[in-house]
């Protein structure tokens, strides 16, 4: 298992619909995942940051990863997050979604205590060994106390199944270093959070990110410029749409997403929880930018 045969193009972090008693709404999420498939994405990624993992019991959990898994159907893989704060409960989750059928796992590690290196990297190395799967890790150092340096990802990248990395550390300069240190062993996949493009002409292999639930015809549009190499276009729809994930950064990631879905027409209901639904003026200024885009 190489990065040559890993996870390529427009992987959108899905939500997960709830609804306020709790229960996930599994005909809302299908809907979702057949329409974004449709839509041309690469992949799909239940339980991302978008998908309020830290807000999920063990039991939605797999509920989402199932309906997606269903609604899927082969024709796209499907990468569920895997996260906890013990590698008891990581390597439990991705043993158990191996075993739903998903082609890969996204690798995040929740701390609460702070974590040396050598304890982040035994935490990664478990859920890789755990599986028969190839796993992207998973790093962002805004909400994580336990980051991964990059002696860590050059000794995981030796991994056989450690095929790439999503890095959310809105430092485009450290996924050069990680390039430049794990060539040909570890594939990088931009966030949101990054220029996209800038990634790819960089030697990224495309992107894991929310906001391509809401535009997913434009996200595969502009990964289909960058790999034909066509940048001036590719620019220019890049500057079209990171105005719209100037609202994202304003606001809570999920929350926005939700609320976009449903000017989308998916009732995906509020965020879980504590956290609250987006405020009246900050939907108008979402939808005033969902305009523009199909």
């Amino acid at each position: 298992m190489t990065p040559a045969a890993t996870f390529r193009g427009v992987f959108p972090y899905l939500v997960s619909p709830v609804s306020a008693d709790g229960v996930v709404m599994v005909n809302v999420l299908a809907r979702l995942c057949d329409d974004l498939v449709e839509a041309g994405i690469h992949g799909l990624t239940p339980l991302g940051s978008t998908g309020e993992f830290a807000y999920l019991d063990c039991s939605q959990r797999a509920t989402v990863v199932r309906t997606v898994l269903d609604s899927a159907a082969g024709r796209v893989p499907v990468v569920p997050g895997v996260a906890a704060t013990t590698i008891a409960d990581a390597v439990a989750q991705a043993k158990s979604y191996e075993q739903m059928g998903v082609q890969g796992i996204l690798a995040i590690c929740e701390a609460y205590f702070p974590l040396s290196d050598r304890a982040v990297e035994a935490y990664f190395r478990a859920i890789a060994d755990a599986v028969d799967l190839p796993v992207v890790l998973y790093t962002n150092p805004n909400f994580q106390r336990a980051d991964l340096s990059l002696d860590v990802i050059d000794r995981l990248a030796d991994h056989p199944r450690i095929v790439g990395i999503k890095d959310a550390s809105n430092n485009t300069g450290r996924l050069l270093s990680i390039l430049n240190r794990c060539a040909g062993r570890l594939a990088v996949h931009s966030a949101s959070a990054h220029i996209p493009a800038a990634v790819m002409l960089i030697g990224g292999v495309g992107w894991m990110a929310g906001p391509a639930c809401l535009v997913p015809r434009d996200s595969v549009r502009l990964y289909d410029l960058c790999r034909a190499n066509r940048w001036p276009e590719a620019m220019d729809l890049q500057r079209r749409l990171w105005r719209l994930n100037e609202i994202f950064a304003r606001f809570n990631l999920a929350v926005v997403i939700k609320a976009g879905l449903t000017l989308r027409g998916y009732d995906v209901g509020d965020p879980i929880p504590p956290q609250e639904p987006l405020g009246v003026d900050a939907r108008k200024d979402l939808a005033t930018a969902l305009e523009e885009f199909s």
